[in-house]
């Protein structure tokens, strides 16, 4: 029961520290905004921050998924489920084992995309060309992270029969 508890205290702590980074892109966008801003008022040029506000962008996205979905935003079939009545559980086993599987096969691919991009040297095509591996590592990241998500929720239900979701929105709403 300790170690059950030791683990989800990691497992909770690794979603944090994915909100907390996804929060840290954020800023960055709007840092590089600013920045973009401030280079054109001196007429100077910020070669590259399109570039760098878009690659932020998918770091702050993809960090933030196993966030989300351990605190109930992301969209989730609530109403579908809730029509099953007795039969929700099932109907939420299936949901979260599709999910796990769609996951782990994209963060699969994602690992393998990234290596691919690291190993032919691939560039970006904007003004900075960067090595495309690098903003890459983000969606890696957090596609595994998402899939630890999915099957801990998953394994979760089957075992104590709740997805320990904290915040499902649409529930609220309804009293539950």
């Amino acid at each position: 029961m300790a170690a059950a508890r030791a683990l989800r205290r990691i497992l909770d702590t690794l979603y944090w520290i994915g909100g907390i980074i996804a929060s840290v892109f954020l800023v960055a966008i709007l840092v590089l905004i600013v920045a973009q801003m401030v280079a054109r008022w001196t007429g100077q040029v910020f070669p590259g921050a399109t570039d760098y506000a878009g690659y932020c962008m998918a770091a702050a996205s993809f960090f933030a998924f196993a966030y989300a979905l351990n605190h109930g935003a992301h969209i989730r079939v609530s109403i579908l489920l809730t029509a099953l009545g007795r039969h929700r559980w099932w109907g939420e086993v299936w949901c979260f084992g599709i999910g796990a599987v769609i996951c782990t096969w994209f963060a699969w691919y994602g690992i393998k995309g990234n290596y691919i991009s690291w190993r032919w040297d691939e560039l970006s095509q904007g003004l900075d060309a960067t090595p495309i591996w690098i903003p890459q590592i983000s969606m890696s990241i957090g596609t595994v992270l998402l899939a630890v998500a999915f099957w801990d929720h998953l394994v979760r239900l089957i075992v104590t029969g709740s997805h320990g979701i904290t915040a499902d929105l649409v529930d609220q709403s309804q009293g539950e």
